[in-house]
């Protein structure tokens, strides 16, 4: 059973589920917007995506993509966090 739920890459796909729950969770009880949810989950979501392409036996580019492409969106979310506030 769990070598096939990772052979299949449904792992991955149970993770992607929890990160849509997660999505929800913080879009209807803590009133964030649709990008500063994308910033926090984004890079998550596409390193996931890279490890489906793996687990699946994609080939290298299909896996280099989104691992590659979680970088920028990870460092665009911690500019946002990082920056200093205007105390009002």
């Amino acid at each position: 059973m769990m070598e096939w739920l990772f052979a299949s890459g449904h792992a991955a796909d149970i993770v992607l589920g929890v990160l849509l729950i997660e999505a929800g969770w913080l879009r209807l009880s803590r009133r964030w917007s649709w990008g500063a949810i994308a910033a926090l989950l984004g890079p998550a979501v596409l390193m996931i995506l890279g490890l489906r392409a793996a687990l699946t036996g994609a080939a290298w580019w299909w896996i280099a993509l989104p691992l590659a492409a979680s970088l920028p969106l990870h460092l665009i979310d911690l500019r946002a966090r990082l920056a200093p506030r205007d105390p009002d």
